[in-house]
């Protein structure tokens, strides 16, 4: 772990909080970077439907005045995303992350996320449009679309000629969704054919996982995606912050995210969350049946300090 300084944005290491769709709110957000994560992203906010002014859209975007922050934006029109890096937005945040990486079929179809690994050129006037915004840019990316066709280095190469301050390399294909070992020979394949820095993403649980992808792949930094959902405290493991205890955390959040979206966001998240929390826990499957019959956050706040109580950090 170190200081990790790009294109003048300085964070505080080079643990990073990964973008995921439908969690990294605002609250969960914070929570990561008070228990140590040196930069966190929003979860992938559609370009098109920011641009075209949907109200759920921006509401992904809600952001405090803690710094330095990224979004990560998703869509395949130069122009478009050009606009969306030069809307008021995006303007409070310090990095703006194109999404290159998503396997999900409803995004593919429309010629975003990881399709754009089908289309180098495009994915070139993509990240080009988006830098002349004047933002800083980076790009996440996986190792290829299969087996047959990996093109870490290539595409690596590709975003640091466009312009790209740094890019993040999920060391998975994109047939393989979120299985398997990451692939740590693409992902040292990419850091090698360039001179931005590079965060490896994927199978990264704890200490013993960063050590061995970091030695392996000699990447500049770590992301943390499903790690964090299950154990948020793997940033204080990471990170050597001291641990906080599940209920504190969960009590927290959950005052935080009822403040901000009210009671039934609060309680419908929040359920999800303290079932993701409980994993692996004495009791955690009638504990999770219990979760999902709760309707208000004053019965969610008294079943979880049943739950995590005793558990410690």
């Amino acid at each position: 772990m170190r200081e990790f300084t790009v294109a003048g944005m300085t964070c505080k290491n080079n643990v990073f909080l990964a973008p995921l769709a439908g969690y990294t709110n605002h609250p969960f957000r914070t929570m990561c970077m008070r228990l140590g994560a040196g930069l966190t992203y929003t979860e992938m906010v559609s370009g098109k439907g920011l641009l075209y002014g949907s109200e759920e859209t921006r509401k992904l975007l809600y952001c405090g005045e803690e710094t330095p922050k990224a979004a990560q934006i998703f869509g395949s029109d130069p122009a478009l995303m050009r606009a969306v890096c030069e809307s008021e937005a995006l303007a409070p945040f310090d990095l703006i992350d194109i999404n290159m990486g998503c396997p999900m079929p409803k995004i593919v179809k429309n010629g975003d996320g990881s399709a754009l690994m089908e289309n180098f050129p495009l994915a070139e006037r993509v990240i080009r449009e988006c830098v002349r915004s004047g933002k800083r840019i980076s790009v996440k990316f996986r190792t290829g679309v299969d087996e047959a066709h990996k093109a870490a280095a290539e595409f690596a190469r590709l975003c640091e000629g466009a312009g790209a301050c740094m890019i993040a390399v999920h060391g998975r294909t994109r047939d393989k969704l979120y299985a398997g070992q990451s692939d740590y020979a693409q992902i040292a394949a990419a850091k090698n054919a360039v001179s931005i820095p590079v965060i490896a993403n994927g199978g990264i649980w704890n200490a013993k996982d960063r050590d061995e992808m970091l030695a392996r792949t000699g990447a500049d930094g770590v992301m943390i995606a499903r790690a964090a959902l299950y154990r948020p405290q793997v940033f204080c493991e990471l990170t050597g912050t001291a641990p906080v205890p599940t209920a504190e955390l969960f009590s927290r959040q959950l005052e935080e995210t009822r403040a901000l979206y009210g009671e039934r966001f609060a309680v419908v998240f929040m359920r999800k969350m303290a079932a993701f929390y409980c994993k692996g826990m004495r009791g955690a499957a009638e504990y999770k049946r219990r979760l999902f019959s709760v309707t208000d956050t004053g019965e969610l706040s008294l079943l979880a300090a049943a739950l995590f109580g005793a558990e410690g950090a």
